[in-house]
Parts: structure tokens; sequence; C-alpha cells
């Protein structure tokens, strides 16, 4: 099967990156901060900008910008994961199937991911918005403010959401797979 991806320079990219078999890889604070350095140690040498981000136990959801002239996305993930898979949880690991067992592959992420090409500041603000509600969509939270694995409180601060932001529910039809 031939997946497209789409590749603009200094684009804005949203990403659904999904465990193997949705295990809950993040369910704890240790595989966070894991992920964390993960992504500190690819910025260091590919740089690019995480507009927005949560970690579910079983998945993410970014937003990403990346530099003027850049469209190499994929490369950084790979690192990413990578990386990831090097430092994390010897025992996460463990559970591969035969294919990947024969391929010398690891058994933490799914292959592939979702990508969105962001077309407008309203695209922006609508995935923004997907991004901090999730953990309430997946009834992890009764509020984006009480997920602590995401960037609504550095939105929060800048003043771009008010604390209780979300509390209400909202629709978000179209976006996101998952």
């Amino acid at each position: 099967m031939q997946y497209r991806r789409a590749f603009i320079p200094g684009g804005s990219f949203f990403f659904t990156v999904v465990t193997e078999k949705r295990r809950p890889v993040f369910n704890n604070v240790a595989m966070v901060e894991v992920l964390r350095d993960a992504f500190r140690n690819v910025r260091k040498s590919r740089p690019f900008e995480i507009d927005a981000m949560v970690v579910m136990p079983d998945h993410l959801h970014c937003l990403w910008t990346l530099p003027p002239g850049d469209s190499d996305y994929a490369t950084r993930w790979r690192l990413i994961k990578t990386r990831f898979t090097k430092h994390c949880d010897p025992a996460l690991r463990r559970y591969r199937n035969a294919s990947r067992q024969s391929r010398g592959e690891q058994a933490v992420w799914q292959h592939r991911y979702w990508e969105h090409v962001i077309r407008d500041e309203t695209d922006f603000e609508r995935h923004v918005d997907y991004i901090h509600y999730n953990p309430v969509k997946h009834r992890l939270a009764s509020s984006p403010i009480d997920w602590p694995y995401s960037s609504f409180r550095r939105y929060v601060e800048a003043g771009i959401y008010p604390p209780d932001w979300g509390r209400d529910g909202i629709d978000f039809e179209g976006i996101g797979h998952e």
C-alpha cells in the first residue's frame, strides 16, 4: 500500500502517533519523561516548534511547525520513536509478533502515524482545541487543566484559554484519528 504524505517546507502539521496494540506505555511519569527527553534530544539537532501536544496512555497528538525550508517531519518522528524505544523500560520492548521479531524490530509503536497539514489559522485553532480536549474526550480528566501531560497549562499562562475551558464539553467532528 502506498501512503501519500504532504511535505510542505515550514508547514504546520497535526499528528496522531499510537503505541503498538494501544498498550498504555505512557501510564506513568517515568515513561512520559523518557518521551520528553526524546523530543528534547531530537529538537537539538533537528529543530521544530511544538505548538500543542497531549500525551495519553496509549497515543499522543502534536501540532508542530517546521523551520522555513524544512519539510522533514518523517525523520524527526523516526528519531523520536527510536530514542524513546532505546531508553524506555525494557519490558515494553518484549511483546513482538513473529514478523517484527524476524526483522529485529521492537514493538513499542505502531508503524505508521497520521498527519494532517494545517491549512489556515482556523484549522490550527481547531486542532489545538482538539489536542487539549482529548483527555476529557477519553474520560481521563474532567477538564483539560486536570491533565498533567498537555500543553494546555502553557496556553492558560499565556492568556489564550481560561483555566476552566473545556469543562462543559465540545464537539470536534472530523478532527483527529484515533
